[in-house]
């Protein structure tokens, strides 16, 4: 080991001298890597934003199991099913609790500029409080109030005035759905792709706000069980126990439900993927280009030494360094710039775009992976070239 240590520090280091030996083309590589990388940043910081900002609502939520109804596409557009069955949840031996809860979108105006916007409004029993959200839980009282609801400072739109006199104490009022309903406090959770910001209120309010919704038809049952019971147990026993005109399915599988859905079903999930395969084609593309020019250009020299008895092992090993070097120069402005261009992205989208260390990793991982693909691609002339052609 210590041998083969020594030998690496003698060797020359042709693989950073031929990728130097042309700055131009060397700059034309690094920016065409760091494109790539830009490219592949952005699109897995959306489609994580994507499942990170759908998926919100659901990992607020407290309870163990949780009823939909089958025909629930997302979160934002989820059907109803009778209250009922939260009634015969409470028949399974385990369950110690059973809780509605109400959700739809409806046409609001924005309290500060008056225009309509489409906003979701989710009720529930302020004696049942179904969220782990402390500006919610702590705020329960003022939404027992009629017409009073709680806004989402982290809304997509034109809402800062609305809510610095929100926090100032000043009462706001604006219409939705013919009534006069008013801004009563504050709470943070973030748009999403799916909505442009929530309204929370009391069961009662919701009902208000919608009419023809009858108390009995209801978007989620929150099922609460005893501490130390196995809630897949629970969910299975659920599932013998209930029509099939709901679904029981774990919170964690609830979570997981939603993002299948953007994943799988949703075009959006698609475009983002298909995005970020074809940034990793366009590196791989660039880097072969770049190595395939240098391997011709050095034809002979390679040839030469063949001939002088190296292995090709070795000139694959010249090769291989160029496709590393290129992949870590490259590699640092293609981390740089996505840092800005994450925070412009989340100031105009009110998405959660940010910067993590395993996205960073995955990213560092699949350039390498690139760089070195595209010079196995590059070198399977040298495999061919014979020294006597070459003179």
């Amino acid at each position: 080991m210590i041998a083969w240590i020594k030998q690496l520090k003698r060797r020359t280091p042709l693989g950073w001298l031929q990728l130097s030996h042309s700055r131009s083309r060397l700059l034309v590589a690094l920016s065409g890597i760091a494109f790539a990388d830009i490219l592949l940043f952005m699109q897995l910081g959306f489609q994580s934003s994507l499942y990170e900002s759908n998926t919100q609502i659901r990992r607020a939520l407290t309870s163990d199991i949780v009823l939909v109804s089958p025909k629930a596409k997302n979160t934002q557009n989820l059907s109803t099913f009778t209250r009922r069955r939260l009634y015969q949840a409470m028949d399974i031996p385990g369950v110690i609790a059973a809780q509605p809860l109400y959700s739809n979108n409806m046409m609001w105006k924005n309290p500060q500029t008056r225009r309509e916007a489409t906003i979701q409004v989710i009720g529930f029993s302020p004696d049942h409080p179904p969220f782990r959200l402390p500006e919610v839980n702590q705020q329960l009282n003022k939404i027992k109030l009629p017409d009073v609801v709680l806004f989402d400072r982290g809304s997509r739109g034109d809402y800062q005035s609305t809510i610095a006199l929100v926090d100032a104490g000043k009462a706001i009022a604006t219409e939705a759905e013919g009534r006069t309903i008013h801004i009563g406090g504050l709470f943070t959770l973030g748009a999403s792709f799916g909505t442009d910001g929530i309204l929370m209120t009391s069961d009662q309010n919701f009902l208000l706000l919608f009419p023809k919704r009858d108390v009995g038809s209801i978007s989620l049952g929150l099922i609460d069980i005893e501490a130390g019971k196995d809630p897949v147990q629970i969910v299975e026993a659920l599932r013998k126990h209930l029509p099939d005109d709901v679904k029981v399915m774990t919170l964690a599988d609830f979570i997981e439900d939603e993002q299948a859905y953007w994943r799988k079903e949703s075009p959006i999930g698609f475009i983002f993927t298909m995005g970020a395969a074809m940034a990793f084609v366009v590196g791989v593309v660039i880097v072969y280009q770049v190595l395939s020019t240098d391997v011709n250009a050095h034809l002979k020299e390679y040839a030469t030494f063949k001939a002088m008895g190296y292995r090709h092992s070795y000139l694959l090993s010249i090769v291989f360094e160029e496709a590393v070097i290129l992949a870590v120069l490259g590699f640092i402005p293609g981390l740089i710039l996505p840092l800005g261009l994450y925070s412009l992205a989340a100031k105009a989208t009110a998405l959660p775009i940010y910067m993590t260390l395993a996205r960073a990793g995955m990213v560092l991982f699949l350039t390498l992976f690139m760089c070195l693909l595209s010079g196995a691609i590059a070198t399977r002339k040298l495999q061919s070239a014979d020294p006597a052609d070459m003179f």
